[in-house]
């Protein structure tokens, strides 16, 4: 049998895009295969959780729109669906006199974007948060929690719903591409099997350049992990905010700080940090991959990123390894907590594109072959954005096969 469609990832935008699909093409035979046992093992079930509003994002990028859209889109599907959220809001807290000024500049960026903000004074501050200290902050009324997980297995039940097929426990080793069709080898618990699909939709993730050079497509960017590292507090702290906490982020940088976040099962974890990832799926205590840090060190634009951020990745590699540089990061604005306060909790890994040059890529970013889409890079908040980007997928593969 050759599908239509075949695509490659079961996180979040894999999911998305495979549901939309098959709404619009009701007569295609799409197929989505995931390596894993479960859906949104990798990225997707490994972040805070969060529905982000889309209060970073510059004035008409697609991280902006997206965002703004993917916020009413998921609770709507959370809706129809039966999952579980809370829309708690975020505070965004500003501890000194340059933060604050940076406060400033995002709420303007808010306004720009339509979206709803509040700013607090120090004693408006401390009557939302008492246990939250700071110059004053800046309340993002839309910003919610959720499970992604949960809501990455509703889409693809929907998508089977719809007679949609799905292959878990599938993990991709080989493509081809013929003027006819892609092959896809893959191992099934063991034992190997082949797909051919008219079209191959890849959604990889952590693999991203991994999939495009299984197809000779050329590109000059690479997946660098990074590792991001949570806490969390004990049950007696469960209320110990109201909202989600967040540091006035560095605008250089882009990653947002650590931060308090309320988890929907009524939680409080601390994070993340970031870290550099010695394993693209090195979520333990002790991750090291031979063949992930050979693909890094052979590749220019790890030296040269490592080379701009080394301060920073310093500082972040100390914290990692001293308990009490973290939480330092995290008394700043919460002085209540102490270091038995922090709890383990699973981390996380970024997949994050960089360049040859050094640089980070920070929108989304796209390779194709004549019969290929991949996705690779899908910035953070790609949980949030998630449906309105499977939305842009289709829309751009719509776009292609008219040609």
């Amino acid at each position: 049998m050759i599908y239509d469609y075949l695509i490659i990832g079961g996180g979040i935008v894999g999911a998305s895009t495979a549901w939309q699909l098959k709404q619009r093409h009701p007569d295609k035979t799409v197929l989505l295969i995931e390596k894993e046992s479960v859906y949104a093992k990798h990225q997707t079930g490994h972040n805070s959780g969060v529905i982000h509003a889309g209060v970073y994002y510059a004035p008409g990028s697609l991280k902006a729109k997206f965002c703004k859209e993917g916020v009413q889109a998921t609770i709507k599907f959370c809706d129809e669906n039966g999952i579980k959220y809370d829309q708690c809001g975020k505070l965004l807290v500003a501890t000194n006199a340059l933060e604050h000024e940076r406060m400033l500049a995002l709420y303007e960026r808010c306004h720009t974007n339509g979206i709803s903000v509040e700013l607090l004074d120090q004693q408006q501050l401390n009557e939302r948060e008492p246990d939250i200290v700071g110059v004053g902050g800046m309340l993002v009324h839309d910003t919610g929690i959720v499970d992604y997980q949960q809501v990455t297995t509703a889409m693809a039940k929907c998508f089977e719903q719809l007679g949609g097929k799905t292959r878990l426990n599938t993990e991709v080793v080989g493509l081809r591409e013929t003027a006819d069709c892609v092959t896809v080898d893959t191992l099934s618990l063991g034992q190997s099997e082949q797909f051919q699909a008219r079209f191959l939709i890849t959604c990889s993730g952590l693999m991203a350049d991994r999939t495009t050079r299984m197809l000779g497509i050329e590109t000059d960017f690479q997946i660098i992990p990074f590792r991001g590292e949570y806490y969390q507090l004990g049950p007696e702290h469960n209320q110990i905010v109201k909202h989600l906490i967040y540091p006035i982020p560095d605008p250089d940088l882009p990653f947002l700080g650590v931060h308090l976040t309320r988890m929907i099962d009524g939680s409080v974890t601390v994070g993340p940090n970031a870290v550099q990832g010695w394993k693209r799926e090195g979520y333990g205590a002790i991750n090291v991959s031979g063949k992930d840090i050979w693909d890094m060190v052979t590749f220019a634009g790890f030296w040269k990123v490592l080379k701009s951020n080394l301060r920073v990745g310093l500082n972040e590699t100390w914290n990692s390894w001293w308990k009490p540089g973290y939480l330092k990061t995290v008394q700043k604005y919460c002085p209540k907590l102490k270091l038995s306060d922090l709890q383990p909790y699973p981390a996380g890994i970024r997949a994050q594109a960089v360049m040859k040059d050094g640089s980070l890529v920070h929108d989304f970013l796209f390779a194709e072959s004549s019969r290929s889409l991949h996705v690779c890079n899908a910035p953070s908040p790609a949980a949030t954005s998630a449906i309105p980007i499977g939305g842009y997928i289709c829309d751009k593969l719509e776009a292609k096969q008219s040609k």
